[in-house]
């Protein structure tokens, strides 16, 4: 079992109510809860945003982590951008969310090198890569690859993907025999989080376990398990 629960935050504005406005307040607001309560990392995965909104919505983000790291030199939440290493940069981000189709980690990193020559932005000089992994294969290509952690999913399935076959303990247990960290993600809530860490995943990522519950309350039941 883990020592310490890693937790990964993955944000949906669409989950919260009200108009666009309002839902990237609303937006802006969690990921501050989030990092005030000591999320390890934040992922910001707005997929249906456009190449400037998403900019736009990342440059707001980051400034709010920035503002907490300024009056908490302890503060350790890393936020990541989902696939945009163009982004991630122009923002001062802490590094990138690689999809299973995204290029490889190491090339991710390679690139991210050559763009901070360029950058007049604080940004990180080692970025933070997570890879996104479906079967164990995938996990241990993100390890040969130099991914600094792998998010394995569904283990237990997604309430929006119904029909989406769970790949379960028994593969996630597998995934975990890589040498990088492992985070459990897909219908992982306080229930079942614990069997994810007896699997030997380092942490477990969630979306609607964070959104929907007050964060301080979960991240204290998650890191007391």
């Amino acid at each position: 079992m883990a020592n310490r629960c890693l937790l990964y935050y993955i944000t949906d504005r669409c989950q919260f109510h009200g108009d666009e406005r309002a839902r990237r307040r609303a937006l802006l607001a969690e990921v501050a809860e989030a990092a005030h309560a000591g999320i390890d990392y934040i992922q910001l995965r707005e997929k249906d945003l456009s190449t400037l909104e998403l900019e736009q919505l990342a440059r707001q983000a980051a400034h709010v982590i920035q503002e907490l790291r300024a009056g908490n030199r302890d503060l350790g939440t890393r936020l990541l951008i989902n696939s945009r290493s163009d982004i991630a940069i122009a923002v001062g981000a802490d590094g990138v969310h690689l999809r299973s189709d995204d290029i490889a980690a190491h090339e991710a990193r390679s690139l991210w090198t050559q763009a901070l020559a360029r950058s007049s932005q604080p940004v990180a000089r080692s970025p933070l890569l997570a890879a996104s992994c479906h079967t164990p294969a995938e996990v241990f290509r993100a390890e040969s690859e130099a991914a600094d952690f792998a998010v394995f999913a569904p283990v237990f399935g997604k309430r929006q993907a119904p029909g989406t076959q769970p790949a379960g303990l028994a593969a996630l247990r597998e995934a975990c025999r890589a040498k990088i960290p492992v985070l459990a993600l897909g219908g992982v809530n306080l229930e079942n989080a614990a069997s994810c860490l007896t699997a030997g995943a380092a942490g477990v990522a969630a979306i609607r376990l964070f959104q929907e519950n007050r964060i301080e309350d979960v991240v204290r039941a998650l890191r007391t398990l």
